[in-house]
C-alpha cells in the first residue's frame, strides 16, 4: 500500500491537500469553478458521490483506503495533466443541466445559457410562439438542449464544423430524449442548413479568441479544441461571417443572441452600422449582444 494513504483520514484532510496542490501548481480555473476550493469540492463530491450543497456536513467523515487512493490520484491528475476538471470527470454542469463532455468539445460555459433558462425575457414575451431556433457552433449541444427545454413549441437546428463535436452533441441530445426536437447539421456556420428556412431565434457562441490571446492561453484552455476558440488575427473572423449571413436566416422580427467575449469595443468600432443591444446579467457585462432582423444592414 502506498505510504501516503495513512496520512489522510477524513475528507477534510483531502480537501486541504487538494487546495494546497492546486494553489502551489498555479492551476487556472473557469470551467465550472473559479477557485482552488471550488475545484477541490467539485472533484471530491464527484469521486465520492456527495451532494455539493451539503458538503460541509461530510468534512469529518472518515475515508476508506480505497477512497483515499482514488481521490489522491484524481487530485494529482488534475495537477499533472493541467486538463480542466470536466475532462477528467466527463461531465459539465450549466445552470442545472448536466452534459457529457470530453476533449472533442469545448466545455460548456456560455453566458447565453443564463438568458435561455429565463426564456430570453424580456425580449421574448410569449415563448410558446417560438417555433424555430438555430444554434450556431453548437459544440456539445448544451445551448440547443437548454433552448429546447425552455421553448416547448420550438424545434432546434444545431450546426458545428466539427463532426467529432457533433458526436458528443448526439450523446447529450439522446440523454435528454430530445432527438425529435433537435436536428444536427455538420458544416461551417450556415453552410449545411436548409436554404429557405427562417428562424425566430438564432443563438451563437462562436470562436472569438484572437491570435495574440491564443498564444497566451493557459494549458487548461489549450486542452480544448482549437477550432472552438481561435478566430483569426482579431478574433472576429467567425463573428464577421455570422453577421454577413444572419439576415437571410432570421424570420420577420427574429432575434440573434451572440456571445463575443471581451470584444465589445472592437465590435462597436468594426460594425458601427449594426444597432447592437448589449445584454447585461448578474454574471456578465457586454459579452452577449442582441440584434433584431430589422436592424441588420444590407451587405
Amino acid at each position: 500500500m502506498d505510504d501516503y494513504v495513512d496520512k489522510f483520514d477524513t475528507i477534510r484532510d483531502l480537501l486541504r491537500y487538494a487546495i494546497t496542490s492546486f494553489s502551489d501548481a498555479e492551476l487556472h480555473f473557469g470551467h465550472g469553478t473559479d477557485t482552488p476550493l471550488d475545484e477541490a469540492v467539485y472533484l471530491i463530491c464527484y469521486q465520492l458521490g456527495l451532494p455539493s450543497e451539503q458538503f460541509d456536513h461530510f468534512l469529518d467523515a472518515r475515508l476508506t483506503k480505497k477512497e483515499v487512493i482514488k481521490l489522491h490520484d484524481l487530485i494529482n491528475l488534475r495537477v499533472s495533466s493541467r486538463k480542466p476538471a470536466p475532462y477528467l470527470t466527463n461531465e459539465a454542469w450549466l445552470y442545472g443541466f448536466k452534459f457529457f463532455v470530453d476533449e472533442r468539445v469545448i466545455i460548456p460555459r456560455s453566458h447565453i445559457a443564463e438568458l435561455l433558462v429565463g426564456g430570453l425575457t424580456p425580449w421574448i414575451s410569449y415563448p410558446q410562439n417560438i417555433h424555430n431556433i438555430l444554434d450556431l457552433c453548437c459544440g456539445s449541444a448544451c445551448l440547443a438542449i437548454i433552448a429546447a427545454e425552455n421553448f416547448p413549441n420550438a424545434v432546434v437546428d444545431a450546426t458545428d464544423i466539427s463532426q467529432t463535436a457533433l458526436d458528443v452533441a448526439k450523446i447529450n441530445i439522446e440523454n435528454y430524449h430530445l432527438s425529435d426536437k433537435i436536428t444536427l447539421y455538420h458544416g461551417d456556420l450556415f453552410a449545411s442548413l436548409p436554404k429557405e428556412k427562417k428562424y425566430d431565434i438564432i443563438i451563437a457562441n462562436p470562436p472569438y479568441v484572437s491570435a495574440s490571446k491564443m498564444k497566451n492561453l493557459p494549458p487548461e484552455y489549450l486542452a480544448e479544441p482549437k477550432c472552438a476558440l481561435a478566430s483569426g488575427a482579431k478574433g472576429l473572423d467567425h463573428i464577421t461571417d455570422i453577421l454577413q449571413s444572419v439576415g437571410k436566416y432570421l424570420s420577420n422580427r427574429g432575434l440573434l443572441f451572440m456571445e463575443i467575449g471581451s470584444s465589445a469595443e472592437l465590435m462597436e468600432a468594426t460594425f458601427n452600422k449594426h444597432p447592437f443591444t448589449w445584454i447585461n446579467t448578474p454574471t456578465n457585462e457586454n459579452t452577449v449582444l442582441m440584434l433584431e432582423s430589422g436592424g441588420i444592414p444590407e451587405n
